[in-house]
Formats: structure tokens, C-alpha cells, sequence
């Protein structure tokens, strides 16, 4: 079976702290009760969750849709994204199967980073080693006073903005990227191709912005 892995990069530096995290915490359980309601996704989506503030750490590996628990996500520090690009490659090369390997190659992953400033100084020098990497599609999704700017470096064009970092907003963010994952997974079962751009994803809602 090819897996499609599932990066969600998600900042929980200080300013995150308070109804901001509490509701990304929420936002993660719906994500996988969403995504376990759909045959293909629970059949080939792999999640794992990397948060970031003044270092990255992979909380949740790899793991498959019936055995994941979200983690208990507190904030405090600073936005050192630089770390969070260096640990989701070394995820990458660690957990996703490529191919001339052992077994059947994995999907390119699809990850999605969200964070709500400025990053640390120096945050290019994981800017890299992760472009060296082949991803699916890489999502950027600044809330509130996020940066688009640095996000568009590491996205490209598949940068999104949530006004603010109320419950309706993040919540719908987390929606729509559970939708976005079902339509992946879709999309690799079926059609046997990947997702490459936010054309392939459902249309964003009303509290998602696309920057352009």
C-alpha cells in the first residue's frame, strides 16, 4: 500500500498562547474525526504533527488514522520556523518510503505549516535543505500578523491568511484541510496522481484568504 503522508507544521510559540492554541487543539481532533469518516483517507492517510516555537520537536509521528492521538499542545517562546523546515525534513527522510528502496514508495507528502508571526532570525538556513526534498504540495497558512512574505518562500503560490485567531477561523481552517487530505487521498486511489497546487484542493471558505 502507498501511503500519502500528512506534515502539519503548526506554530505554538507565546503568542499562541490562550483561545488561539486551545482552538488548534480542537481544530486537530475534528481534522481526524473528518478524515476517519472517509474510506480512502483512513486507508492511505498517515499524519504526523511538528510544532514550533523557540525549537521544533515532532510530537506525533507518522502514524495512521485509527491508532493517532492528538497531542496536548501548550504555547510559549519564540517562532523559530528555521528548526520546524530542519525537523520535517529529517521526518521525511526518516519516515516516507521513496522509491528504489525496500517496499512500495510513498506518496510525496503534503504538508501544512501555520503560524501567526515573524519568524526567529536565521529561519533560512532550513529554507535548503527542505527544498532539496520532493514534496506534494506545501500550504502555508499565516493567521492573523503572519508573515505571507517568508511564507510564499517556503509555498510558493499555495499561501493562505485567517484574518484573526478567532474559534470560527481556525476552526474553518482545519475544516477545509481535512477536506484538502480526503481530496488527496482521492485523488492518489483513483486517478493514481498527486495533488500539486491549490487548484486541486476544495475552494477555501470565506475565513480563508488566498494571497495572491
Amino acid at each position: 500500500m502507498r501511503r500519502l503522508p500528512i506534515y502539519l507544521l503548526l506554530d505554538t510559540s507565546g503568542s499562541m498562547s490562550g483561545e488561539p492554541i486551545e482552538q488548534v487543539k480542537y481544530g486537530l481532533q475534528m481534522l481526524v474525526s473528518a478524515l476517519r469518516k472517509d474510506p480512502q483517507a483512513l486507508e492511505t492517510a498517515y499524519l504526523s504533527v511538528i510544532t514550533f516555537d523557540s525549537t521544533a520537536k515532532q510530537v506525533v509521528p507518522l502514524t495512521d488514522l485509527a491508532s493517532f492521538q492528538p497531542p496536548d499542545l501548550k504555547a510559549s517562546g519564540s517562532t523559530d520556523l528555521g528548526d520546524a523546515l530542519k525537523v520535517v525534513t529529517e521526518c521525511r527522510n526518516r519516515e516516507v518510503v521513496k522509491a528504489g528502496g525496500e517496499g512500495q514508495a510513498d506518496w510525496k507528502p503534503m504538508v501544512f505549516l501555520m503560524t501567526d508571526g515573524t519568524p526567529d532570525s536565521g529561519w533560512e538556513k532550513g529554507l535548503a535543505p527542505f527544498q532539496k526534498e520532493a514534496w506534494g504540495i506545501v500550504v502555508g497558512c499565516a493567521v492573523g500578523a503572519g508573515d505571507t512574505a517568508v511564507l510564499q518562500k517556503i509555498a510558493g503560490e499555495s499561501v493562505v491568511r485567517l484574518a484573526n485567531a478567532d474559534s470560527s477561523s481556525i476552526a474553518a481552517f482545519f475544516k477545509w484541510v481535512s477536506a484538502s487530505i480526503i481530496v488527496g487521498s482521492q485523488k492518489v486511489e483513483t486517478a493514481h496522481k498527486e495533488v500539486s497546487g491549490l487548484s486541486d484542493l476544495p475552494p477555501p471558505p470565506p475565513e480563508i484568504n488566498v494571497v495572491v
